[in-house]
């Protein structure tokens, strides 16, 4: 099935790489036009390493090799400011919106709670949980406008069940469980769903890095992500070490289209029995 976003104008915020540029080009794929953003530069408590212009910029060649219109700029989800006039300008210049995927997230630096610092813990919240809000809130009345759409945020497995040494991290991706119902609930006379994806491990630079690489085999002084893709393997019930972006953007593209228009308020989790271990 082809076509099951034609018409439709979609914003994806982190669209420089990963799971956020998959998501663009998955949904530019079904005839989406797209209005990305990203940092696309280093902040604080990041835990991996950046975006970079380039990357989106590469985001934008992908989109437009399939014939989709995109609108892309930086900008950082902790500034309301910056975002809203994002958001303003891409509908502007395409004409609406009916698709919101707030994607941006950070990892954080891993840690037991008692020594993560505040200011850790203020760059995670304000990017993975205020953050969103910054993406959606200047989005709803152009889904209004629009007569309906659909909100997809991207949550984690790590909301569903937690984790030790990322509390922030856990806190922020639980806590968008909560805003997710609340704008459902909030929405839903406008004919607006809202939903979230709960991914397990992805195949991303976010999980494929030094940091993490070190996080979990903390017993080697350099691991490969040879060394660690069995200890991955533990966190799943079904037989894997992580899942592929594409795996999650056929569920952000099921919970976007018209294929899911009575889902809402909703949690997917896109885990491989991660929840339920």
């Amino acid at each position: 099935m082809t076509g099951r976003m034609t018409g439709k104008i979609a914003l994806v915020s982190g669209a420089a790489r990963g799971q956020g540029r998959n998501h663009a080009v998955r949904l530019a794929e079904e005839g989406a036009d797209i209005i990305a953003f990203d940092v696309a530069g280093p902040v604080p408590a990041q835990g991996a390493p950046a975006a970079s212009p380039e990357d989106l910029a590469e985001t934008v060649a992908l989109v437009e090799k399939l014939d989709r219109r995109i609108v892309a700029g930086e900008a950082d989800v902790r500034d309301a400011d910056a975002v809203a006039t994002l958001v303003d300008r891409g509908v502007a210049e395409l004409g609406g919106l009916d698709v919101v995927v707030a994607n941006a997230g950070i990892q954080g630096n891993p840690g037991p709670a008692a020594s993560t610092s505040p200011a850790d813990w203020a760059a995670v919240i304000d990017t993975n949980l205020s953050g969103v809000f910054h993406t959606v809130r200047p989005a709803i009345p152009h889904l209004v406008a629009r007569g309906g759409g659909s909100v997809v945020i991207t949550s984690s497995s790590i909301g569903l069940k937690s984790v030790p040494n990322l509390a922030p991290y856990g806190a922020a991706k639980a806590g968008l469980t909560g805003l997710m119902r609340t704008l459902a609930l909030e929405l839903a006379e406008h004919s607006i769903r809202v939903n979230t994806v709960n991914p397990t491990t992805v195949a991303t630079p976010m999980l494929l890095n030094p940091v993490n690489f070190r996080l979990f085999r903390p017993d080697l002084e350099d691991p490969t992500e040879e060394d660690v893709r069995p200890v991955y393997r533990t966190l799943n019930a079904l037989p894997i070490p992580y899942v592929e972006a594409d795996d999650i953007s056929n569920a952000v593209l099921y919970l976007a289209s018209d294929e899911g228009r009575y889902v809402t308020g909703v949690a997917l989790p896109v885990d491989a029995g991660y929840a339920v271990k």
